[in-house]
């Protein structure tokens, strides 16, 4: 990754307003889920440093059921630096899994399908961009000759759909889900499976909800996710209809395997998420492991704005989340997570913790 190193200002634990109150023993438990993370990250960051590396394992030695050894544990290993950006703050937004209802077969209930990641889809990882293709595009379309071209946009997979894993109720629910990065699903039969991120056609990501807003058609301040899926349902899903073409101006599309239910969805690191407590982050900045500790005012436990002073672990990334002071707060799963997610707009202090003995 060759993005410039963020720009950083050092600080004290001391300073951190909200770090003493906050439960280091949570921050603990999901940062040990990191220091166990596969080696093939589903999803590639920055590597971790040696000084990361050597945090993650004394980490394994520590007791995260003592919220004092807990604190300990991240004064002694880590040095906090407040993250620079222009205007001063950074920006969070959140995401969560959604809870859908769905089927193996197709139906009238059911006509949306779910489409699995096809074979002739390339991601590219570091350094595997042909050259001179598209720097905006992150994955193409293998050709039988083995040239690689771009992958086609939503529309055109849409139109063409193929290979499905299972079918939803309707466009908007696959919609959400794909920008969630998965969702739970409780099929006909009863039983429960997940939709699991499985690669998307490598076109950039655009914010239908912002068009919304710049549009006038939904005020930002009145702007949430039953909003937009309101507006969606009320405007016509078919193709040709005003919703539909929204939708389809997101040229990024989300393709799709089915596993088994699980307690909680698996991040870019390859790991299992934690409400509240993983976040994430772009990686072509930063590592997944990397502690962070945001504070900013937010409706994150109910429609009231409270103060949010959390240490939070990086575990994930996103097609949207870009820059150094940009994260998304995983909040967990169903409507309840979704209607806290989706309040989250706003303006927040980032500090990275960098490791002792060298950068993340």
């Amino acid at each position: 990754m060759n993005a410039p190193e963020p720009a950083l200002l050092p600080a004290s634990f001391g300073g951190l307003a909200g770090f003493d109150e906050d439960d280091c023993a949570e921050a603990l438990a999901c940062f040990l889920v990191s220091c166990r993370a596969p080696r093939d990250a589903p999803r590639p960051a920055c590597p971790p440093s040696s000084a990361l590396q050597a945090a993650f394992e004394a980490a394994l030695a520590v007791d995260a059921r003592d919220p004092a050894r807990a604190r300990a544990f991240f004064v002694d290993h880590f040095t906090p630096h407040r993250v620079v950006v222009p205007g001063g703050r950074g920006f969070l937004t959140g995401y969560y899994q959604p809870r859908l209802r769905g089927s193996s077969r197709p139906s009238a209930q059911f006509p949306t399908p779910v489409l699995a990641r096809p074979d002739d889809l390339v991601t590219f990882r570091d350094g595997e961009r042909p050259a001179g293709f598209d720097p905006q595009l992150s994955g193409g379309r293998r050709l039988a000759d083995g040239a690689i071209v771009a992958y086609p946009e939503r529309a055109a997979i849409e139109d063409g759909a193929a290979s499905p894993v299972l079918w939803l109720e309707d466009p908007v629910e696959l919609f959400m889900a794909q920008v969630q990065g998965g969702a739970l699903v409780t099929l006909d039969d009863g039983a429960v499976v997940r939709l699991a991120y499985d690669g998307r056609n490598g076109q950039p990501y655009t914010s239908i909800g912002r068009l919304l807003i710049e549009s006038g058609e939904i005020a930002e301040p009145g702007m949430s996710l039953a909003k937009l899926k309101d507006w969606l349902r009320a405007n016509g899903l078919e193709p040709g209809e005003p919703a539909r073409d929204l939708m389809r101006r997101n040229r990024s599309f989300v393709f799709f395997k089915v596993e088994p239910d699980g307690a909680e969805p698996v991040a870019g690191a390859g790991v299992a998420l934690t409400a509240l407590r993983s976040i994430a982050v772009d990686r072509t900045l930063w590592s997944y492991g990397m502690p962070f500790f945001v504070r900013a005012e937010l409706r994150w436990r109910s429609a009231r704005r409270e103060p949010f002073s959390r240490l939070m672990i990086a575990q994930d990334t996103g097609s949207a989340i870009l820059g150094a002071a940009r994260a998304d707060i995983y909040f967990g799963s169903g409507d309840e997570a979704g209607a806290r997610a989706g309040d989250i707009r706003d303006e927040a202090d980032f500090f990275v913790l960098l490791p002792k003995g060298g950068r993340g």
